[in-house]
């Protein structure tokens, strides 16, 4: 998803600019929160374990404060690059280039679903 809704503010992905911004206006504007490029290229916004997880494509972040700020998760390529995410209760699911994967501690550590 590329946009998710807080209860408070709208937080999306600018493609465009590879930013992640906010909105507390229903969309009508939007304010930069993060523009940094230390996460990669982000592809994908879940809430998910009390903030938001971002698949990017230098793996997994999360952040606790709105997309404002981003620490990693997973950064290992090890399971290829991720593509999208999803929410199955507390089971995170990822879908990768090699296929899809699931995690049970929040994007920690990654199994392959069979």
């Amino acid at each position: 998803m590329l946009m998710v809704n807080t209860g408070k503010e709208l937080i999306q992905i600018n493609t465009s600019k590879n930013t992640i911004e906010y909105s507390t206006t229903q969309g009508r504007t939007w304010i930069p929160c993060f523009t940094g490029t230390s996460c990669g290229t982000f592809k994908d916004l879940l809430l998910f374990d009390g903030g938001l997880i971002a698949a990017t494509s230098k793996g997994i972040y999360f952040s606790s404060n709105g997309g404002r700020s981003w620490i990693p998760r997973f950064t290992s390529n090890c399971y290829g690059d991720f593509i999208s995410l999803a929410e199955n209760g507390k089971e995170l699911l990822a879908t990768t280039t090699k296929g899809l994967y699931f995690s049970i501690n929040g994007g920690r550590c990654w199994i392959k679903r069979r």
